[in-house]
């Protein structure tokens, strides 16, 4: 009988997490859907995040799951926000994609199973890549609301700089 209850708090537990992520899509503006839920692609140099300097976190749009740190952003040329590093690896699933012709490997969010953009091995440091995201699949959050929005575990990455 305990397994039957611990299974039926399992089940409503996913059920609910599904509802949270359906309420979450239906709020999203038409460009941050077609990026997260049909792989879209912004324009290039027109979008909230390719130029923004301040520090802070970069989340998942849906999931609100911390995916990149200001500290780890540079700027790339393309247009689109760019990134060396990510805050967890275990946070992103990788795809191979061929949609324009050629491999490129696409970057999605693991719980919220969004596109985010693509990665490249053309960036710079040790590991030599460049994590070309969307804005659009991405909340900011600033250094200074960390703490009131629930991410202070994050503060260490800042220590760093």
């Amino acid at each position: 009988m305990k397994y039957y209850f611990y299974i039926l708090a399992l089940n409503l537990t996913l059920v609910q997490g599904d509802s949270v992520k359906e309420d979450k899509i239906k709020n999203l503006t038409k460009i941050q859907f077609d990026v997260t839920q049909n792989c879209g692609t912004e324009t290039p140099f027109d979008n909230e995040f390719w130029n923004h300097k301040e520090d802070g976190l970069y989340v998942d749009i849906i999931s609100g799951v911390p995916l990149f740190c200001s500290i780890h952003k540079y700027d790339s040329g393309s247009g689109w926000p760019s990134f060396y590093e990510l805050i967890n690896k275990d946070d992103f699933t990788f795809k191979e994609d061929y949609n324009l012709g050629y491999k490129r490997i696409e970057v999605r969010s693991k719980k919220a199973d969004s596109h985010l953009g693509h990665v490249f091995d053309d960036g710079p440091g040790p590991k030599g890549l460049r994590y070309c995201i969307n804005s659009a699949s991405l909340k900011f959050i600033p250094l200074k609301d960390l703490k009131a929005k629930g991410y202070e575990a994050y503060l260490y990455l800042f220590e760093k700089k």
